[in-house]
């Protein structure tokens, strides 16, 4: 009741009524001039504040350029002296191919051929022929931030791939320009595949020199092809098989050789000891297998 009672006497609120009364007056309202202006110089320093803040956030400091400068200038340094001592082998290796057919002449022409021929096997020496050309492809993934390190083309998986084509007849095989020999390994680092300790990433193309039609009939036949249809099915990685009328495999250039020897003060190996070395060293693949395939069901 008082609250109806308050209402049916003051309908106005003195607010209004004051505002009525200076307005019958000629007095203009009150105004917040002042207030208005702060809030107008208060916007534009958090303004001007924010902008210098990004500023000072993307531009890098004095220290992160002056490395960035430094690892530069180190890479075009490291990258000329690659160039100019693969220009000089290039050119010592010619020199050494005029002192060999020099050397040689025409009575030598059948060593000379044996030769070449060795470098070819070797991998030492480039070699153009028909053959097989297989492409393994990653799986595609729903999302970038999840990958599945099963629907990557894994290095076990050029490993069978590369040892079926040599158990298949291949004369010669690459994977991505990279020529294969017998001290190649197929090894991985992280989500990378290293071929001769070169990484190596998605598609990885194989080829392979030789009889195309035996070698595809061989693959097929031989768990290498089991191996494939398995990646292309259960896991959907793509696989792509076709002959080719010419392939271009590059050589390795010259190779490097070792050598060891026993040193005097130590005693030979029995022959338990031998055997017993041999018998736990693992069983590798011709192309540097790392042991049993890794993935479920193949």
């Amino acid at each position: 009741m008082t609250l109806l009672t308050e209402v049916y006497r003051r309908p106005l609120d003195p607010g209004y009524a004051e505002a009525a009364a200076r307005r019958d007056q000629g007095t203009a309202p009150r105004r917040a001039r002042r207030s208005t202006a702060g809030m107008l110089v208060l916007a534009m320093g958090l303004g001007l504040g924010a902008t210098a803040a990004s500023l000072a956030l993307r531009q890098p400091a004095g220290s992160v350029l002056a490395a960035r400068q430094l690892l530069e200038s180190q890479i075009e340094e490291r990258s000329a002296e690659a160039d100019a001592l693969q220009a000089e082998i290039t050119t010592m290796t010619e020199e050494i191919a005029a002192l060999q057919e020099e050397l040689l002449g025409d009575e030598g022409a059948p060593v000379r051929d044996q030769i070449e021929a060795d470098a070819v096997q070797a991998g030492v020496m480039p070699l153009t022929g028909p053959g097989l050309r297989l492409v393994l492809t990653d799986a595609p993934t729903d999302s970038d931030d999840t990958e599945d390190p099963e629907r990557r083309v894994q290095d076990v998986d050029l490993q069978v791939v590369v040892n079926g084509l040599w158990a298949a007849g291949a004369e010669a095989i690459a994977v991505n320009g990279q020529r294969l020999t017998a001290m190649t390994a197929i090894r991985s680092a992280g989500a990378a595949v290293l071929v001769d300790l070169v990484a190596l990433s998605s598609p990885y193309t194989v080829q392979a020199v030789g009889d195309a039609v035996h070698m595809q009939t061989e693959l097929a036949r031989a768990t290498a092809g089991q191996h494939l249809a398995t990646l292309r099915t259960t896991f959907g990685i793509g696989v792509q098989v076709t002959s080719q009328t010419m392939l271009e495999l590059p050589g390795t250039g010259l190779v490097t050789l070792r050598s060891a020897r026993v040193p005097e003060s130590s005693s030979a190996p029995t022959d338990a000891e031998a055997g017993a070395a041999k018998g736990a060293s693992p069983d590798t693949g011709v192309a540097g297998s790392a042991g049993p395939t890794r993935r479920d069901g193949t």
